[in-house]
């Protein structure tokens, strides 16, 4: 791990560095638009477009690179971030600032690709997996970071959107200043959506619901805290004990997943989340009591989805992986932006226990989804099926695509043999 560190340091401090940056706007925007006085609902259009635009940009921003270039493309859409981060506080209107969540959603989405792109040209066959687990972990830990700077400044100011603004800037020197190679970016063919839901419908639904769940705790957690009457520290503690617990629970759910039939572990993962929620719709607003439930929550959300990638993977061929990963990416998006929506509207009307009832209510889906999916064909063997790899969220085709290739290098070799 060491050594593909030394190798791809440049590119993982700058998308560190742009995590912390995107993951302070997410949760600063949510405060700052109750002190704007934005209502529930106009805030949840803002935080839906942000994937509205992340969505666009995965199907658009390839096609840009084939067209100029990763570093033409790369420079640009770091540009229009920078930019976009510092307008927000100067042109207070919902309606603004969902046209702005729209350009840095579409801009994100640009940067994620062509970063994983680099990452995946500097590698070797034999570090590529290791690169890009090191990539996710990074990109968890750099929201993680995020939540602490919401804490050094005045959310009512000005100075909360310079720093990440400064921060995207600065991500961008030590990529665009490598020596490496900009690679030849290669669009992959697509799988149809009734083809992939063919292979793997619980892996297509799945995937839709986790969008939402997402967006819902990533995109509406600071609305929530907001009107739960939270301060600034502890939806900061709150947000920062969701990825904490996305991250420490990865391996070992991973670990169990690949020793029994996945359906399992994705219906228990998503009972359990269920549990969880509905003791977040009648928790008193007590971050000793809130805090525990954001760590079970993001740990349980955060494997299941990277479950449901690796249950689609283990029915898949090899050639049909890269592609596949674009249909599961797209679904999850469609449930993205349908995410903030939903909670807006459930807390406008039910006050902050709104957020976990909407979030019940897709891991209850999923629960009841995967357990009628064990009933329709057998799970294949264990010593049949790819490795788990971590993925995180916002990961995208690319990083989606070579993982699910490099975890299911074992299964294809098994099938051979027989």
């Amino acid at each position: 791990m060491l050594s593909v560190f030394s190798s791809t340091w440049p590119l993982l401090i700058g998308v560190l560095l742009l995590m912390v940056g995107n993951g302070v706007q997410s949760s600063l925007l949510g405060i700052r638009g109750a002190i704007e006085g934005f209502s529930t609902l106009e805030m949840s259009i803002v935080m839906s477009a942000y994937f509205a635009g992340f969505l666009l940009g995965s199907r658009t921003v390839p096609g840009m690179i084939q067209r100029v270039g990763h570093v033409r493309v790369f420079a640009a859409l770091g540009s229009m971030i920078s930019a976009v981060l510092v307008c927000y506080p100067v042109m207070p209107d919902w309606m603004i600032w969902a046209l702005m969540r729209v350009l840095i959603g579409f801009s994100f989405s640009g940067v994620y690709i062509t970063a994983e792109s680099w990452l995946n040209n500097t590698s070797t066959n034999e570090t590529r997996g290791q690169a890009l687990s090191l990539y996710m972990i990074v990109q968890m830990a750099g929201i993680i970071s995020a939540q602490l700077l919401l804490n050094v400044a005045d959310p009512a100011g000005f100075s909360l959107f310079v720093i990440p603004s400064v921060l995207v800037s600065f991500a961008f020197i030590p990529i665009l200043i490598t020596v490496t190679q900009a690679p030849t970016f290669d669009t992959t063919e697509r799988l149809s959506f009734a083809k992939l839901y063919e292979v793997s419908p619980l892996g297509v639904v799945g995937m839709f619901l986790t969008g939402g769940v997402f967006a819902a705790m990533f995109g509406m957690a600071s609305v929530w805290g907001t009107i739960a009457g939270l301060s600034v520290a502890q939806i900061s503690l709150f947000i920062a004990a969701m990825y904490g617990g996305g991250l420490a629970f990865q391996y070992p759910i991973g670990w169990i997943s690949d020793r029994m039939d996945r359906r399992i572990v994705i219906a228990a993962l998503a009972a359990a989340g269920s549990l969880v929620m509905l003791l977040g719709v009648f928790t008193p607003v007590n971050m000793w009591l809130l805090t525990p439930i954001a760590v079970l929550l993001g740990g349980i959300a955060n494997p299941l989805y990277s479950l449901l990638i690796a249950h689609t993977n283990d029915f898949l061929e090899k050639q049909q992986m890269a592609g596949a990963s674009a249909g599961l990416l797209f679904m999850n998006g469609l449930g993205a932006i349908a995410g903030p929506l939903l909670t807006g509207w459930l807390m406008d009307r039910m006050g902050p226990p709104g957020f976990f009832v909407f979030i019940l209510a897709l891991m209850a889906s999923l629960t009841a989804y995967a357990a009628w999916r064990m009933t329709q064909r057998t799970a294949p063997r264990p010593e049949e099926t790819g490795a788990f790899a971590v993925v995180a969220p916002t990961a995208q085709t690319v990083a989606v695509g070579v993982l699910m290739e490099e975890a299911g290098q074992d299964t294809a070799a098994t099938r051979e043999e027989k």
